[in-house]
């Protein structure tokens, strides 16, 4: 690997997802404002997804339509039959 090319300010983040609720902690870059207090009692850096394996319909095997952006709507009002 490349010396100085990857981040070094990896620090432990707290992902949401805002779909079902569900929060998970992993190591990140990513850069928020919020905080969260997670399980474990001690304050962490809060990332909100909207949708993770906990969601996704690959993963839960439903067939469970997500639509968090209204993108189905705007697709029919786009391509409907006039």
């Amino acid at each position: 690997m490349k010396k100085g090319i990857h981040p070094e300010s990896y620090r432990f983040v707290v992902f949401k997802d805002m779909s079902n609720g569900h929060c998970f902690l992993s190591k990140s870059t990513a850069v928020t404002k919020e905080t969260i207090v997670h399980e474990d009692g001690k304050e962490y850096p809060l990332v909100k997804i909207e949708i993770s394996n906990t969601s996704h319909p690959f993963y839960t095997g439903k067939n469970v339509l997500v639509d968090t952006a209204g993108r189905i709507d705007k697709f029919k009002k786009r391509y409907a039959k006039k």
